[in-house]
């Protein structure tokens, strides 16, 4: 029977393993070539200032990597309903009051302070849609579960698609995923989901109004779109990541950065100054990069001996994962283009305080699981 870690949500458990250094290696040299492309992009553009307001974003990104890394599992599995509700108000406030850019409405100002609650609701959703399952141990593979699982994401998934934004979106859906996989659903259930997932997500596609035209010309762009001005920002990556060649141009060279050239490349298009500056070499390094950062959060998953902190790895791990193959295959052309940032890299406060945060609650977990003795 597997152990339900709601019975005794305030036990304090053993603190038997040491911090997981090379996860933060990992994590350290993504943030470093990201901070180095931003410094290239500002260096190519007179008056721009990613890299210093970037590094600033990383400072405060301390807060909640000490948040999550201190704080007890425990407690957020007892507060799970109540980070729930503070989810909801934030994405509704978004709605009602939040400042609009780029067709889209969701951020919200404190002062200086951008924050956009549909970023930091990827790892909140993680959190407390582990918790359903983790106090529903016994009852989960009962229908009623399943069912409630899927209102319980639908939700916040609503709220974000509303904003709109669509990618931001499927993301809440690999999550639900990937933790109802932690968790033990069954495959009846969890195929049934995915299918009714892709026919929701064909109907938004196919459906004249659900998607905004802005939307609507990504995908004409992508899937053999002749119009030039759809095709604009995919024609200008391409140009840049040719200019790399196999050992790229050298660092501060690229010539592709240019203001407007490969609009929003210290964004969702940051891979294209990698691409440039260190052409096919600097590219696949950063790809053996993440895949030894995200093996280190794998690790981390497979040996947590508590299935709420299991479910927990495995969302991160989705979600992280999910931006990291979107954002490259948007860079590439393999994917449409949604809006998706590259983690650790990608220009953004929010972003880069989800990224911080999760690592904190991966390393908490982890140093809080019991060795295992034998095999």
């Amino acid at each position: 029977m597997i152990r339900n870690p709601a019975a005794n949500p305030v036990a304090k458990p053993a603190a038997t393993r040491g911090v997981d250094v090379w996860l933060i290696v990992a994590s350290g040299i993504l943030l470093l070539i990201g901070m180095m492309s931003l410094f290239s992009i500002d260096h190519g553009s007179e008056g721009s200032r990613h890299f210093s307001r970037q590094l600033l974003r990383l400072g405060i990104g301390l807060v909640p990597f000490a948040f999550f890394y201190f704080v007890r599992p425990s407690f957020l599995l007892r507060y799970a309903n109540l980070l729930y509700v503070v989810n909801a108000i934030l994405l509704i406030l978004v709605l009602r009051a939040g400042s609009s850019g780029g067709g889209a409405q969701r951020w919200l100002n404190f002062g200086p302070i951008d924050f956009q609650p549909s970023e930091m609701s990827k790892i909140l959703t993680v959190v407390t849609l582990a918790a359903f399952f983790a106090k529903r141990d016994a009852d989960a593979n009962r229908l009623s579960t399943f069912v409630l699982s899927i209102v319980h994401v639908a939700i916040p998934l609503l709220l974000i698609f509303l904003q709109p934004h669509f990618g931001a979106s499927l993301v809440i859906l690999v999550v639900w995923l990937a933790v109802s996989v932690a968790a033990g659903l069954k495959a009846r259930y969890l195929v049934g989901a995915v299918g009714l997932a892709a026919i929701a997500i064909a109907g938004a596609v196919l459906i004249p109004g659900v998607l905004k035209a802005y939307q609507v010309e990504r995908l004409h762009a992508m899937f053999g779109g002749s119009d030039q001005d759809e095709r604009f920002q995919i024609m200008r990556a391409q140009m840049a990541f040719a200019s790399g060649g196999v050992t790229g141009v050298g660092f501060l060279k690229g010539e592709f950065k240019l203001p407007g050239f490969v609009p929003e490349q210290h964004t969702d298009f940051i891979f294209t100054v990698i691409g440039e500056e260190g052409g096919l070499v600097g590219c696949g390094l950063v790809l053996a990069a993440y895949g030894f950062f995200f093996y280190r959060i794998w690790r981390i998953t497979l040996r947590a001996d508590d299935p709420f902190h299991r479910m927990i790895g495995a969302g991160i791990f989705a979600v992280l994962a999910f931006h990291t193959v979107v954002n490259l295959g948007m860079n590439l052309e393999l994917l449409p283009v949604v809006g998706l940032w590259l983690p650790f890299m990608s220009y953004g406060g929010t972003a880069i305080w989800l990224c911080l945060g999760s690592v904190g609650l991966l390393l908490n977990l982890d140093r809080r699981a019991r060795p295992i003795l034998f095999g």
